[in-house]
């Protein structure tokens, strides 16, 4: 059976040991084996480590292939899938943005093989959507702050490792076919995939190929009206999707390896529907009706390019070195009545023209770690490293040829350093280290857009007016250290402090800037925000018990809110914010030895300074764009033989926000519960799978929908009523 497995660690940084790890994690019983046992059976390539799990102190989830086909198969995507099993991780918005997902009330870093997808200037928010979960072998999640991740995920970090060298000499492969419908198998809900892999090794050579192909039809919801339509920030539905990956790989002497890898992804909105306004006063939602929205539908392309060098014995330590080569293409939808802001006199009679935007990014980078204990003391183990990121980003209007957001070029270098030492035996340890942020950016002169109302109503937030660019600079050493304590095998208690460091979202600042005169060198809101996370935690992994808790806390003095302006556009507060929050999980192998049971849940608190000038004083709580609801996960999983089966359960509790920026209840949250299951059956021909996403139907209104813009009939929208999935998987 497939597992969901947690552990509490220090996770050093999304990164780069691509090659040596098995293909799933495993349930290991602690109280069965001892630290070198543990190593070998559990593998974290999110760590900058070969210590293991029950070395470091912090917390991170593994999920593996079973658990990611599964969740993918009911929900989706990868990031319905980590969303439906992490109680701290926001309900998804079931659309291709991303925007307002948070972890731990903060935005999770991205990243495939630790190569960052998040774009650090101008988030697009489309870095969940780069690589088909087909060619994912596992997702490793880090929770918290850490700077050791490098730029961005200042709530955790999603790091999704693709599928590994093969093992065995000759071919072998996977193919999977499947078809999806609502419940009422309306012809336009149907929706369908196909996808393969073949795999060639021959001595110190091996090749993977791979690519897939997805339609999705339109959603329903449990009244069987089809789900609202986003057309400017993207659909899932009403699209297609292609995948095409490749990995190739040597073995250079006796302990290291070289690996090529490719992968390019594209999704595109089909463009069949337009949206029909709902009523928040009423409660109906809005919807969609067969159309032809103007401009090009929204879409997504990602393509990445990545080589590593790895050498398990290099001078008695471990070497992991990678560059890799990304670059993104994010495209919005657009309309006239809805896009006041893009209105130019100049260009069109006031109200009359169309524009739509797109985000290109392209980066490259370097990533290099060298660990090995320390000679003559072999209880501590160092690891040293350099990080090195290039990032050029801009957002242009493509229908009028006109710049949104400016040309930014981002430079980031990092070296770090980190220790671990054992004390009694391993009984206690200590870790801790340093990363040395150097970042700088360079934006060139110019002009914001026009200075325009829309039908004499609706004034834009932006002036035409004139910004003096620049080369701001900004550098800082940030820290984390920790403490574990483990008395008993399998029973710890962990305590550490990190700090994390991410980029604003420079783009939606300097596209806002409506007063003239402003240096971009010393414009204060584009400073970094650095996180302060704390955290204590304590877990027990005995026998059929798997269990732990973890509270935590965390500030920033300037970090980022988004503020809807009312025009449909979010725009970027610096503000200080503060969260704390308890995670708590269980699972248990009941006495039946088919069964395993398992809960989760996690409550969230977050408030914020709402004054202008800001006094330093929180007084506001985080509204569902900034922060997830409390949330209980139950679950039941039953393994017999070639039998496979799930059932889970995900409850919304109710919020309400208070504070000064929060008058009314028009944001505050009801709350709703959904509830999947899964089957499958493996047989000499393939594994037969079926799975229902809401399987009691049930009708509610997304999270994200009732808690942001409560004026705005087209942006609320129900979640997805009962949908099947069925499908066959072979290898060969």
């Amino acid at each position: 059976m497939g597992v969901v497995a947690r552990y509490g660690w220090m996770a050093s940084v999304a990164a780069l040991a691509l090659t040596t790890a098995p293909a799933t994690a495993q349930n290991v019983d602690p109280a069965a084996t001892k630290e070198g046992d543990a190593a070998d059976e559990i593998v974290v390539t999110a760590a900058r480590t070969i210590l293991p799990p029950n070395a470091l102190p912090l917390t991170i989830d593994i999920i593996d292939k079973q658990v990611i086909d599964q969740q993918i198969a009911i929900s989706g995507s990868i990031t319905d899938a980590i969303a439906t099993l992490t109680p701290s991780f926001s309900p998804t918005r079931g659309k291709l943005s991303g925007a307002g997902e948070t972890l731990r009330g903060r935005s999770p870093l991205y990243a495939i093989n630790g190569i960052p997808q998040t774009t650090p200037l101008r988030d697009g928010s489309r870095d969940g959507f780069t690589i088909d979960g087909f060619f994912i072998d596992r997702v490793e999640l880090i929770y918290g702050s850490n700077a050791l991740q490098g730029i961005g995920g200042t709530g955790g970090i999603v790091n999704q490792v693709t599928v590994g060298a093969p093992r065995q000499e000759g071919v072998t492969g996977r193919a999977l076919v499947q078809g999806t419908a609502a419940d009422g198998f309306e012809s336009d809900s149907l929706g369908g995939k196909a996808a393969g892999l073949v795999q060639y090794k021959a001595g110190r050579f091996d090749a993977t190929f791979g690519a897939s192909y997805e339609k999705r039809g339109a959603f329903y919801d449990a009244r069987d009206r089809r789900v609202g339509i986003n057309l400017t920030q993207g659909e899932t539905q009403d699209s297609r999707a292609t995948d095409f990956f490749a990995r190739l790989g040597m073995e250079v002497g006796a302990t290291g390896r070289l690996d090529l890898i490719a992968n390019r992804f594209e999704l595109n909105g089909d463009g069949d529907y337009v949206a029909l306004a709902g009523n928040r006063r009423t409660g109906l939602p809005t919807s969609a009706v067969r159309g032809n929205p103007p401009g090009k539908p929204a879409a997504n392309r990602a393509e990445a390019l990545s080589l590593s060098y790895t050498d398990t014995d290099l001078l008695g330590g471990n070497l992991v070195t990678q560059l890799f080569f990304n670059r993104t293409y994010d495209t919005f939808g657009g309309e006239v009545t809805f896009t006041p802001t893009f209105q130019d006199p100049s260009i069109a009679p006031d109200g009359t023209l169309f524009d739509q935007s797109e985000n290109r990014s392209r980066k490259l980078g370097a990533k290099a770690s060298y660990e090995r204990t320390v000679p003559g003391f072999e209880a501590l183990v160092a690891t040293i490293g350099f990080d090195a990121l290039f990032d050029k980003t801009e957002q242009r209007l493509i229908a009028t040829d006109r710049i949104w957001v400016p040309p930014a070029d981002f430079r980031s270098l990092a070296p770090f350093a980190q220790a671990n030492l054992k004390l009694f035996d391993g009984v206690v340890r200590v870790a801790g280290g340093a990363r040395w942020e150097n970042v700088q950016v360079r934006i060139a002169d110019f002009r914001t857009l026009a200075s325009t109302t829309y039908n004499g109503r609706n004034p834009a937030t932006y002036g035409g007016v004139a910004v003096t660019g620049g080369t701001p600079r900004f550098s800082d050493l940030l820290y984390n250290g920790g403490v574990i304590v483990e008395p008993l095998t399998g029973v710890r208690a962990y305590a550490s402090y990190a700090q994390g460091f991410t980029m604003a979202d420079i783009g939606r600042i300097t596209r806002a800037i409506n007063v003239p005169g402003v240096r971009l060198d010393n414009f204060l809101d584009i400073e970094p925000v650095v996180s302060n996370n704390r955290e204590v935690g304590v877990e027990v992994k005995r026998g059929p018990l798997d269990a732990g808790a973890t509270y935590f806390w965390s500030s920033s003095d300037r970090g980022q809110l988004l503020i809807a302006q009312g025009n449909g556009i979010f725009e970027v507060q610096r503000q200080r914010v503060e969260l704390e929050g308890l995670e708590v999980n269980l699972a248990v192998r009941t006495p039946l030895s088919w069964l395993r049971l398992s809960t989760g849940y996690a409550h969230i608190l977050g408030r914020y300074d709402s004054d202008r000038p800001a006094d330093g004083v929180v007084d506001t709580d985080l509204d569902g764009t900034n922060i997830s609801p409390d949330r209980l996960n139950l679950a039941a999983d039953v393994s017999s033989g070639p039998l496979t089966a799930r059932v889970q359960t995900q409850f919304y509790l109710s919020r309400n926000f208070r504070g000064k920026a929060n008058p009314d209840a028009a944001n505050n949250f009801g709350g709703y519960d959904v509830t999947d299951a899964s089957i499958r059956y493996q047989t000499k021909f393939g594994g037969l799978s079926l799975s229902a996403q809401n399987i009691f139907d049930r009708f509610y209104i997304d999270y994200n929908s009732d808690t942001r813009l409560p004026n705005d009939n087209f942006a609320f929208f129900a979640g997805r009523g009962r949908t099947f999935t069925l499908g066959w998987e072979v290898r060969f």
